[in-house]
């Protein structure tokens, strides 16, 4: 075995080689067009909406003092690290990033309230209306709210956001995210990455909603929170056969109550192939928001050959994912525009994926609602953190000898760098986030609790926290090593050895695997590029990329359940990506399409109409 790249892929903080200056087709004129016109939540869409995307003005301090000068303008939502924010400069811990900007508010209607509402600011935020706290948010990957109407006055209203992020510095949740980045971690970015809005609200309005299919009875469980006691407010809840606003009604449900079931009858299924959505309507007293939603069912079971496997719609099938970071080469986090983000989807698709692993990060409403669409399931990785891993117990021992690592709990704090109590209650609390977050999105398939050890903790218990929470998906709770034998799959990471199949009571996967490197002149980050096997031109690493898929074919009658290729783009200096970080480049041409699922199963799913009422 030839672990010499696997070390250089471990490496952090090391001397770095010369960069290149890289970015995609995707970018927008700022002077044209403000960076992300579209709503930015489409599970929960309100008509009265502003956006707050577009040039505001920032200034770096050295102390929590709002300041009185400002450095210069900035391009929200990227961060001020990347190129497409204007800026180019990192923020340090021990630094703070404000950002200011101003709303026309000719009159303050009455019996209506004004929310801000942040897609997700990196790390720690602070909001302030007219030079008074309004609100704010500690962690990077979450949404939030804030509500203004205290603070508001007619005409011109400031406002301002100052953030502190302490990236790896800290046990907080980061990512990929470190301030020497190298290797497989890149560079830290901060501040405000995702979509910035305003929505005026009633006094009364839907704060989140839950909704969960009903495969087997046909039905859609829909569950209302409120801002406040609602004082046994009508809901009304409208399900239509499609988005679209004329579509036909499906079912109508009217009640005091904050949870109904509706009866859809015969329906049709939600799966990669025929990835259907149902528009759903909710009000409650003056508020009303639009929504959507997908019928399918995940579970687990055993094959006619007595295999575990992974089921969707009650039938096994096959995930075959690709691993996804979700950086870009110009804007780091934020993707370069809505088109960006459905290109990588739509091209994992046409590679034959049926899923994407996102790794260690949480993407804005709107790549899950483009998954939903297209017809892409996702694996959704919880935040990593906690201290400085341990490098020869985290990642050199596991890479050399993987059987090892079944003989070690995590519930050795010193040993998985999770020493810090809070940082565990830390990690709990946005874990929960997340699941609520992103509970309603259709292609969400599998929740995975920690990658290789880092910051890993109790994920037994873990397990169990997250199932309570959502028990209608799977969990992977340790992907790659450190197996503590909970959660729904055996996840394997192997980059260095065959790849062999050994079927147990979970689900068997290789949440990892691959890593092939063809470094694209012309389209490289850095003059290191390294990858975990490397191949000099096109030709040798088409031939190697097409052994991997047959074999990954072969080990699917064996009982493999899952498998994750890494990776759809390089990244920085990992060059180890299917497409070259700018996206110019794509490496592979499968030969032949990866159809491991018939697709016949996943049609118009008929159930008997003498059973069900509306």
């Amino acid at each position: 075995m030839d672990f010499k790249n696997a070390v250089k892929a471990l490496q952090i903080g090391k001397k770095e080689g010369k960069k290149f200056r890289l970015s995609t087709e995707f970018g927008k004129n700022p002077e044209e067009e403000l960076p992300f016109p579209e709503y930015p939540r489409p599970q929960m869409r309100r008509e009265n909406w502003t956006n707050l995307n577009g040039w505001w003005e920032y200034a770096f301090t050295e102390t929590q003092k709002m300041p009185e000068q400002r450095d210069g303008k900035i391009l929200v939502p990227f961060s001020p690290e990347c190129d497409a924010s204007g800026v180019k400069r990192q923020l340090l811990p021990k630094e703070y990033l404000w950002y200011f900007r101003t709303i026309q508010l000719p009159k303050i209607p009455a019996g209506k309230r004004l929310l801000l509402q942040f897609g997700a600011v990196d790390q720690d935020a602070v909001i302030y209306c007219n030079g008074k706290r309004a609100g704010g948010h500690l962690g990077g990957y979450l949404s939030f709210s804030v509500d203004l109407t205290p603070y508001l006055k007619t005409g011109e209203n400031e406002l301002a956001v100052k953030v502190r992020d302490e990236t790896d510095a800290d046990w907080k949740g980061r990512g990929k995210q470190s301030l020497t980045p190298g290797g497989m971690f890149y560079t830290a970015q901060s501040g405000i990455w995702q979509s910035v809005w305003m929505e005026w609200v009633p006094e009364t309005y839907l704060e989140r909603i839950v909704i969960t299919p009903e495969y087997d009875t046909a039905s859609v469980k829909v569950r209302v929170f409120l801002n406040g006691p609602d004082a046994g407010l009508t809901k009304k809840i409208t399900v239509r056969e499609s988005e679209a606003p004329d579509a036909k009604v499906i079912c109508v449900r009217e009640t005091r109550e904050n949870e109904a079931e509706l009866i859809l009858g015969n329906f049709a299924g939600w799966s990669p192939e025929h990835p259907h959505l149902y528009g759903v309507s909710i009000e409650a007293g003056e508020d009303r928001i639009e929504s959507y939603f997908g019928m399918r069912k995940f579970g687990i079971g055993k094959d006619e050959k007595g295999i575990t496997r992974l089921f969707l719609n009650g039938k096994p099938y096959f995930q075959n994912g690709v691993l996804d970071q979700g950086y870009w080469p110009e804007s780091l986090y934020t993707p370069p525009s809505d088109e960006a983000m459905v290109y990588d989807i739509k091209t994992a698709k046409r590679l034959g994926f049926n899923m994407i692993r996102k790794h260690l990060k949480v993407e804005c409403a709107r790549w899950y609602s483009h998954c939903d669409h297209i017809g892409m399931l996702v694996w959704q990785d919880m935040i990593n953190g906690g201290g400085r891993s341990i490098q020869t117990f985290l990642l050199y021992l596991p890479t050399v000898l993987p059987f090892v690592t079944t003989e070690f709990r995590d519930n050795c704090y010193p040993l998985f760098s999770r020493t810090s109590k809070t940082g565990r209650e830390w990690w709990k609390r946005e874990c929960r986030e997340t699941v609520h977050q992103l509970y309603n999105a259709p292609c969400v398939s599998l929740w995975v609790l920690f990658n290789e050890g880092w910051g890993q903790f109790d994920a037994r218990e873990m397990t169990e926290m997250v199932r309570a929470l959502d028990p209608t998906r799977q969990i992977d709770h340790a992907s790659g090593w450190y197996d503590q034998g909970a959660g729904d799959i055996k996840s394997l990471h192997n980059y260095f050895r065959p790849l062999k199949v050994k079927p147990e009571e979970r689900a068997f996967a290789f949440s990892e695997y691959g890593g092939y490197t063809y470094p694209v002149q012309e389209h490289l980050y850095s003059e290191k590029s390294f990858g975990y096997r490397t191949y000099q031109n096109q030709a040798q690493y088409q031939k190697a990329m097409d052994a991997l898929a047959e074999k990954i074919r072969e080990l699917t009658e064996q009982g493999l359940a899952a498998a994750v290729y890494t990776q759809l783009t390089d990244v920085e200096e990992e060059s180890n990506g299917i497409l070259t970080y700018d996206r110019k480049v794509r490496k592979w041409e499968p030969q032949e399409a990866k159809d491991f699922c018939p697709k016949e199963q996943f049609g118009k799913i008929f159930v008997d109409k003498a059973r069900i009422s509306c």
